[in-house]
């Protein structure tokens, strides 16, 4: 709020009227308003410009030149004249009360504290005033340095232009333009620009200063004195200081790099842009966006994070959905296939479900084209019960003696060979299975690969359990068979006996109006062998087999060793296509690169083609017996095959050792088995199908009470590690067709380490099954002695009470067990102390005679009562 006196006016008393003389300074009281309520009244002096007559009209005069930017001066000097106020009131003709002392004093101290105060704020505005100018300097100097950079500009554009028009003309006048139109076309060129400069120089001094101009003259020449209505002059407002060049450009701060580069065209920042983008999308965030609807591969388990990146999603989102169903989940947890699927199809999208066994299609049975076909070799099992003549009929067609090198004389492993047909000169292959009990696996595997079996019966054995389960086989693969009735040069073989006893497992043979061919051979004087052949032949051509040989290669592990030497080795059977050199295979959770194949000849082969028996090196480790072996692209995919299977032989091999809880009655087992013993072994085979053999053999003998626990079993020899391993838990080494090396041998010697070595698969069963008969806890059987009646009890110093009795069946002997019956209730057992007839010590006494009879530790013994002894014998059990 500001208040204005003019209490300096002099009055001069005239009779008719009052003349007024006003002073050239004009003075008034401004009162200024601060914050928190306090107010500071100044004098504010208007001096008037002294004027000599005839400088300008009486009824015109200059607006006075304000003073731009500096109105802090002239504020300040206001509190030099303090009592200004006090003056003309003192010669205005009123009287004034005098002063008290302490308003006099408190008006001293305000006046010294207005004083101190206008010091500070003159200090402040120089001080801003300094500021100012300095930075109106600094950026007059950046005005300059950009007008000096436009004007060497537009000098340089205009020696280009210049440049580039003497070029055309030099042209025009070399390929013979018109001469006239260059000669009036190059003097008016370079008279444009001196023309422009000279009217550009000539205008502002012809144009009236009371005229007026266009706008852009306006702002730079001075504005005119205008009259109100009224007629008074009112001074202008002051000019805008702002300077505009002719040719806009942009500006900025001048730094180290826009000085040196000058000259380049400025361009949008980084940050500007960025600005404008957000802006933009300020202005787009508004708008509905459309949804963008995604194909989503789910696989068998999921987390909700990489679920919502795949479909683009907040993971808060899929979170509330899945809260909305009642499940509280993290965004780290796991999710089941079928709830992804929910969640991806609730927010609009389309579910691909993929599984992790995915990685292994395209990897077996690709159907061939019927036109790429060629005929293949059959290949053709030999089955039957042990000791029936399969390896000798095998070697009586290869003219090989393979029986000799059997251990025990039975076939213990499965082994294919080539054969060739005397008569069509077509070859066959044999797979040669062992007919003993715990070999069911491998008979299993050679029905499974076949196309025929041979089913071989002794005629003067039958048919035996084995020769069942060979049938059984048989007819679980669908496959024909061929009976070869062997041993028929023996005395007592009964061929027709044979028949008979196969019509019971419905195996009709063709001399008894069936469909199954049998032959009457004997491996031992090579009888009816290249009927068998024929037989063999005929079958072949009526099952049409066909192959496509070109294509890679598929086939199945027969078996598989660690030799040490060549390290894994595994017998293969090519089924489809043709297995070559340096081919990358995936068999099983194995896999590795072709390095040499071996055919049954022991013979370096480069390929082997469909139906032929190969021993392939070059696997990381040795495959499972049974796997199927395929060829694949590169080493990727086989990671990605191996990988996949290895994981999930470790998730089977954990469900198996932890047990899942399931049903009622595993729990009942499990609780039964909780306390039974256990026989702690390694296992170390020769191959992967005798290791698989003894693990099935071991697994039956096991009861509720003891039973075998496989610590580890593999393929190859005896190691130190298995030695330690054994060392830890206490356990047996067993070792079927290998040796400990030197250091192992050496290491279980000196930690007293069993190690046993075997040849016979019974053999080792045998053996392992007597030691874990002997963990068995043995069984207590009674026998009764007899039964004396006590007569009289007799009360005897230094020895306590002796019972006399009379025996009334059977005998009593010292030290058998007895037991004190009173009302036929049994009330002690114990043993016999003392046993006397006649003062002697006797060891038995027989019926209807009388002793005397004394038990350990108890006396509490009454007439009437009755003594039952009897003798407990241990029994020591077996599985």
């Amino acid at each position: 709020m500001v208040d204005t006196k003019t209490p300096g006016d002099k009055t001069l008393s005239v009779p008719t009227k009052t003349l007024t003389l006003k002073p050239r300074v004009e003075t008034g009281t401004v009162r200024q308003s601060f914050s928190h309520g306090r107010t500071k009244q100044v004098v504010v002096e208007k001096r008037g410009k002294r004027r000599i007559g005839g400088d300008a009209p009486a009824g015109e005069t200059h607006a006075p030149e304000p003073v731009v930017a500096k109105p802090a001066p002239v504020v300040a000097k206001a509190p030099s004249r303090p009592s200004a106020p006090a003056s003309p009131r003192a010669g205005s003709g009123v009287v004034l009360r005098t002063l008290t002392e302490d308003e006099r004093s408190a008006r001293a101290s305000a006046l010294a504290d207005a004083k101190v105060r206008d010091i500070e704020e003159r200090r402040l505005a120089e001080e801003e005033a300094k500021r100012r100018s300095s930075k109106e300097g600094i950026e007059q100097a950046e005005r300059e340095a950009a007008e000096a950079r436009r004007k060497a500009e537009e000098e340089r554009h205009r020696l280009e232009e210049e440049a580039k028009r003497k070029a055309e003309l030099e042209a025009k006048k070399r390929f013979g333009e018109a001469e006239a139109k260059t000669t009036t076309t190059a003097p008016g060129a370079t008279a444009r620009p001196a023309t422009r400069p000279a009217t550009t120089a000539a205008t502002p001094p012809a144009r009236a200063p009371g005229v007026a101009a266009d706008g852009s003259d306006e702002d730079e020449a001075p504005r005119q004195v205008r009259r109100g209505p009224g007629g008074v002059m009112r001074p202008a407002v002051p000019p805008k200081t702002t300077h505009k060049p002719g040719p806009q450009k942009e500006r900025g701060r001048l730094t180290l790099v826009t000085a040196l580069n000058a000259d380049d065209v400025r361009e949008r920042s980084i940050a500007s842009f960025r600005r404008r983008t957000q802006r933009l999308k300020g202005h787009a965030a508004n708008e509905p966006k459309e949804k963008l609807v995604r194909e989503v591969v789910i696989p068998e388990a999921i987390n909700i994070q990489e679920l919502a990146n795949r479909m683009s999603e907040r993971a808060v989102d899929v979170i509330r959905l899945l809260m909305k169903q009642g499940a509280m989940h993290k965004i780290t947890d796991v999710i089941d296939a079928d709830t992804a699927q929910l969640i991806a199809e609730e927010l609009g999208h389309t579910v691909k479900r993929v599984a992790a066994s995915d990685v292994e299609e395209g990897l077996f049975d690709i159907v061939d084209d019927s036109s790429d076909t060629e005929p293949r070799s059959p290949v053709v099992t030999v089955m039957g019960h042990v000791d029936h003549g399969k390896t000798s009929l095998l070697d009586a067609l290869r003219h090989a003696n393979v029986v000799s090198g059997e251990a025990g004389g039975i076939t213990q492993h499965i082994g294919a060979y080539q054969v060739t047909s005397p008569e069509s000169g077509k070859k066959i292959t044999f797979i040669d299975t062992p007919g003993h009990a715990a070999f069911t696996a491998m008979r299993a595997r050679g029905a499974k690969v076949t196309d025929i079996v041979i089913l071989v019966v002794a005629a003067d054995d039958g048919v035996m359990p084995q020769t069942i389960e060979a049938i059984n086989h048989a007819k679980a693969a669908k496959v024909p068979m061929i009976i070869a009735i062997n041993k028929i040069d023996k005395p007592d073989a009964k061929p027709e006996r044979v028949r008979t006893e196969l019509l019971q497992h419905e195996v009709q043979v063709e001399s008894f109006g069936g469909d199954v061919v049998d032959v009457e051979v004997s491996a031992k004087n090579k009888t009816n062998l290249d009927k068998l052949l024929e037989m063999i032949a005929l079958q072949a051509e009526l099952l049409d087999l066909k192959t496509n040989a070109e294509r890679p290669a598929e086939g199945t592990v027969i078996e598989a060793r660690l030799d040490r030497g060549r390290g894994p080795v595994a017998t293969v059977l090519v089924q489809r296509g043709t297995l070559r050199i340096g081919d990358i295979i995936v068999a099983g959770a194995e896999m590795g690169r072709v390095r040499a194949l071996i055919n049954d000849q022991g013979v370096n082969i480069d390929e082997a083609g469909p139906s032929v028996p190969v021993e392939v090196l070059g696997f990381n480790g040795p495959p499972e017996a049974g796997d199927r072996l395929a060829v694949v692209e590169n080493e990727a995919r086989a990671r990605q095959v191996t990988s996949y299977r290895a994981h999930q032989k470790r998730e089977n091999a954990a469900a198996s050792i932890s047990g899942m809880r399931g049903s009622l009655e595993q729990m009942m087992s499990q609780l039964k088995t909780s306390g039974r013993k256990e026989f702690p072994l390694i296992i170390k085979a020769d191959v992967q199908g005798s290791l698989e053999a003894i693990l099935g053999s071991l697994e039956k003998l096991g009861t509720d009470e003891v039973a075998a626990r496989i610590l580890h079993a593999g393929v190859g020899g005896i190691s130190e590690s298995d030695v330690t391993l054994a060392e830890g838990f206490n356990a047996a080494i067993i070792g079927f067709s290998v040796r400990a090396n030197k250091e192992a041998a050496a290491a279980a010697k000196r930690n007293g380490i069993e190690i046993r070595y075997y040849n016979i698969i019974y053999d080792l069963v045998d053996d392992i099954k007597k030691a874990m008969s002997g963990l068995l806890a043995p069984t207590l059987r009674e026998t009764m002695l007899g039964n004396a009646q006590i007569l009289e009890v007799f009360n005897i110093s230094k020895v306590g009470k002796v019972a006399g009795c009379r025996v009334t069946d059977g005998t009593v002997e010292r030290g058998a067990n007895v037991r004190l019956i009173r009302d036929n209730v049994v009330v002690h057992e114990g043993k016999l102390s003392t046993l006397k007839r006649f003062k002697d010590e006797v060891k038995e006494v027989q019926s209807g005679q009388e002793c005397g009879m004394a038990f350990e530790n108890y006396g509490d013994m009454r007439p009437g009562d009755v003594i039952e002894c009897y003798r407990v014998e241990t029994i020591q059990r077996s599985l």
